[in-house]
């Protein structure tokens, strides 16, 4: 099945032709597809892979805002197209992706002339302010150790997480020496082992316990 009938389910069969005639881009691991102050390029819908929204302050403190995977689109690309504001994140994929670029021109003829492109525009941005209200309301009234241990629940993968604290902390939105000092609090609890990118969680029971829903 060709791409834009499989994401886009009920275009018309010209328009389902015209988009799965745009170039696909293989982007590797690590690719920066805009930084804050750029202007979107283009509407991005990414087919394979998986893109990391983050949002970094003055002082260099990282949060991850949202990730992109297939089917879904980016919030700031959506405000940058519609109303002609600058990224104010950066994107950056985290695995190898494979995606294609719609231009603003189509963009724009597609939002104005398709039910089917616009609906699928504006539930995908809704999605997304209903996720961004969700990590606000996490930063401001979930303790650090709760978020980090859900996290780490998250994403563990037979009891491993491969991830620095950099990484962690961006994710949930503090700073790294603070998730440094609680995986040495715990690593000193018997909760978990940690090494160089790598933590193994060894009590998943009390760490669900720490964690919220």
């Amino acid at each position: 099945m060709a791409w834009a009938e499989a994401l886009l389910p009920g275009l018309d069969a010209a328009t389902i032709a015209k988009l799965d005639a745009m170039p696909a881009m293989q982007l590797p691991k690590g690719q920066c597809l805009f930084r804050a102050g750029d202007h979107a390029q283009g509407f991005a819908m990414v087919l394979e892979g998986r893109v990391e929204v983050t949002l970094t302050a003055a002082s260099g403190r990282e949060i991850l805002l949202y990730a992109i995977e297939p089917g879904q689109s980016c919030i700031q690309t959506t405000l940058g197209l519609m109303g002609d504001a600058p990224y104010s994140g950066e994107a950056m994929t985290v695995t190898p992706a494979r995606l294609v670029m719609i231009p603003p021109a189509e963009f724009a003829r597609l939002m104005h002339g398709s039910e089917v492109f616009r609906a699928f525009v504006f539930r995908a941005f809704a999605a997304r302010m209903a996720e961004l209200t969700a990590l606000l309301e996490s930063v401001a009234f979930t303790r650090i150790e709760a978020r980090l241990a859900r996290a780490l629940l998250d994403l563990a993968q037979g009891g491993q997480v491969t991830a620095t604290h950099a990484e962690l902390a961006a994710r949930i939105g503090s700073a790294r020496e603070v998730v440094s000092r609680q995986l040495e609090r715990w690593a000193g609890q018997g909760l978990i082992a940690t090494q160089r990118g790598q933590i193994t969680l060894l009590d998943l029971a009390q760490l669900g316990r720490i964690a919220p829903e």
